[in-house]
């Protein structure tokens, strides 16, 4: 799809509910593929421009592990995991190994950053911002930990706890993957696993924190609110 130039970057929402890891894989590579050839088909006419999606959805349970992520990270045979009807796929987003299963929102980013900012380290801070201040309304109080990606809770601590993941893979600065956030997640899953490679730090999610399930459908969409304000309406 191709729109005249905006004032501002148009996002396209899209809810694809509960979707196979690789299914929703493949969905998003066929997003960045047509975003590129709008890009490349219009290099002299920059009035063109390609629309950006962001995803909803969630994924029975799957380990992903990143481009430079360890497979001694994982800490299952491959028939433990047939055994527990987990998949587990190498992806091509950065970072390391993480879970994505039931109760965990997964949003993800197909994004022209031409059309907001070609800073890729700019555009997972921003990013982790919209995880903060989404996180603030539920007063969870969380931030970043220096030297690692995502979102935590007490990162300052000793019992500092990741609350949110991100990965991203990005050509000709169109990107895919993007965020993933433990909201009524079961975290057992994750004690099959060294978490982003992150061998002394736990994992945590909303439920665990507040003792209370999460109603999905109003977090979508404060998340998609604080996207709006921190990449369209940040000016």
């Amino acid at each position: 799809m191709s729109i005249a130039l905006p004032i501002k970057p148009i996002l396209l929402v899209q809810d694809w509910g509960e979707m196979d890891y690789l299914t929703a894989w493949q969905k998003q590579r066929q997003l960045q593929e047509e975003i590129i050839a709008i890009k490349l088909a219009n290099k002299e006419n920059p009035a063109v421009v390609a629309a950006n999606y962001i995803i909803f959805c969630t994924h029975p349970p799957t380990y992903t592990i990143g481009k430079s992520g360890k497979t001694e990270h994982l800490l299952l045979s491959q028939e433990e995991l047939e055994a527990k009807k987990i998949a587990y796929y190498r992806v091509d987003r950065g970072g390391d190994i993480t879970f994505h299963g039931d109760g965990q929102l997964v949003v993800y980013f197909i994004w022209d950053l031409e059309q907001f900012k070609t800073d890729l380290h700019w555009f997972i801070r921003t990013l982790e911002a919209v995880l903060i201040d989404t996180l603030q309304n539920y007063n969870i109080v969380a931030e970043r930990y220096i030297g690692h990606t995502g979102v935590w809770v007490d990162a300052a601590l000793p019992n500092a706890r990741k609350i949110a993941a991100i990965g991203l893979r990005c050509s000709r600065w169109v990107s895919m993957h993007g965020i993933a956030l433990n909201v009524n997640t079961n975290l057992a899953y994750f004690d099959h696993i060294i978490p982003c490679g992150i061998v002394d730090k736990a994992v945590t999610s909303m439920q665990q924190e507040l003792q209370i399930c999460i109603a999905m459908p109003a977090l979508s969409t404060i998340l998609y609110n604080n996207v709006q304000k921190h990449f369209v309406d940040m000016e």
